[in-house]
């Protein structure tokens, strides 16, 4: 069996990946090593940059509908409700972020709007495929898989998880650091108690106790049940186990915690690959990066990984693109995902706290190869920034932008003709953008920008259009 690109892995990144691709007509599978889709509410918070992806991919209006808000914080001790607490400093949507603050999806429903959104494009997904080992030559790799067989492809994506086989059989180690010796507890439960308004925050009552926090995952009837543990635990991952955590450190009485779906535990980790290429072979999600959850990064890093990723391998597959583009997935998100690393620790260890940086909005590519910025005095918005939304001529730029072209908005300027591939949008001169030409790339970042449209031909050769 053969096929342009093979994904391994069925989770977020490797989900996205699947419909970026299957919009531009590449021909793709998803190959995943469990049985079924991941069952656990594990990376739950969507961040307001990958709502604006998810608009793009088509899946944004079931993502709301999935979701919902951060519940406030609410602290108790010995039973009574002591004070609030704020997960997130507060912001208020704008036209240019329509997106405010992260919405909670439970990873597994996220995972299955993905699915279907997957499916409805022609997508699929091939369960029970487990990678053991890869070769790879000058025109593709073959990928072997514990049941036997192969898939010949002449692309391979890793978006296998934190323990990757794909980057293990490369020889890509990992550097990085344990940011929290002590494990944890993650379980979704059933549980009657408590109301489903407030994030239940347990501090810890003594010395060697962990805290417990029990949040009501939006859109089910479960909460997520988190609770740490002293360095060298064992923990009990059974109905028996969680009931005796959140008796000991709650008001709860066992029985109260009727039922428990998924239950894991962990040590939060921070990792980033030595590099995220091999050949013909890239890295993407928690394969590349591993997060500890804390501020919500890992998985919207993840999906930004596929998108970033996505359109390039559409060039170069189906536009014939010289294959030199591929070589900027590396270039532009490594660096982001050391940042976004480096920003989930500092949540973690409480030296920062979520806000504008954890929304994601403000990361870009100013230095990526791909930017050109030709303006004599560029405004606060320049190349490699994200596009931001608002309305132009009475179009509203979202809309313009969504699809797996490229656009070019005339600000206050005059508009040259352009291939068909690229939409146009002509307006006034306004405030998100100022004044000029802005070319912005299909996974909704300004790659040229100029006064004039001189420059921007040699530009669009370059990106094959």
């Amino acid at each position: 069996m053969s096929t342009d690109v093979l994904i391994v892995g069925a989770g977020p990144t490797g989900l996205a990946l699947g419909i970026d691709l299957a919009r531009r007509g590449v021909d793709a599978l998803v190959v995943e090593r469990a049985g079924e889709l991941f069952p656990g509410s594990r990376g739950k918070g969507i961040q307001p940059r990958t709502m604006e992806v998810f608009d793009d991919l088509g899946v944004l209006d079931a993502i709301h509908a999935a979701g919902g808000g951060y519940p406030v914080g609410m602290i108790w001790q010995d039973g009574q409700r002591v004070g609030e607490h704020r997960m997130f400093d507060p912001v208020e949507a704008t036209e240019d972020s329509p997106y405010d603050e992260p919405w909670m999806v439970p990873q597994w429903r996220t995972q299955r709007i993905l699915f279907d959104r997957l499916e409805e494009l022609g997508g699929k997904v091939a369960f029970g495929l487990e990678a053991v080992g890869l070769d790879q030559d000058e025109d593709g790799v073959t990928v072997r898989f514990a049941t036997g067989g192969s898939v010949r492809a002449r692309y391979v994506v890793a978006a296998d998880g934190g323990r990757s086989a794909v980057r293990r059989a490369l020889g890509i180690g990992m550097t990085g650091e344990t940011v929290d010796p002590n494990p944890t507890l993650v379980a979704d439960a059933r549980i009657t108690g408590l109301d489903r308004d407030n994030w239940h925050i347990f501090p810890p009552r003594g010395e060697g106790d962990g805290f417990l926090a029990i949040c009501p995952l939006a859109g089910t009837e479960d909460f997520q049940v988190t609770a740490q543990f002293p360095e060298g635990s064992s923990v009990d991952l059974s109905l028996e186990g969680v009931r005796k955590v959140v008796a000991a450190r709650s008001h709860l009485a066992p029985e109260d915690v009727t039922e428990v779906r998924w239950a894991s535990d962990f040590r939060p980790r921070a990792a980033l690959a030595d590099r995220f290429r091999d050949g013909r072979v890239f890295l993407a999600g928690d394969a590349a990066h591993i997060h500890s959850p804390a501020g919500g990064q890992g998985l919207n890093t993840s999906v930004q990984d596929a998108y970033n990723l996505g359109w390039k391998l559409g060039a170069v597959l189906r536009d014939g693109v010289d294959v030199a583009l591929l070589e900027t997935y590396e270039e532009e998100r490594r660096p982001i995902a050391a940042d976004m690393l480096g920003l989930s620790t500092s949540v973690h260890r409480g030296e920062v706290r979520r806000g504008e940086a954890t929304r994601q909005l403000g990361l870009g590519y100013r230095e990526s190869s791909l930017t050109t910025e030709t303006r004599q005095a560029p405004a606060a918005l320049r190349a490699g920034d994200r596009a931001p939304d608002g309305t132009l001529g009475g179009v509203r730029l979202f809309d313009a932008f969504r699809g797996p072209h490229w656009t070019l908005l005339a600000v206050g300027v005059e508009a040259p003709e352009l291939p068909g591939p690229v939409g146009v949008v002509r307006g006034p001169a306004q405030e998100s953008y100022g004044k000029g030409l802005f070319l912005v790339r299909p996974d909704g970042y300004v790659g040229w920008a100029g006064d004039t449209a001189d420059g921007l031909t040699r530009y669009l050769a370059r990106a094959g259009l």
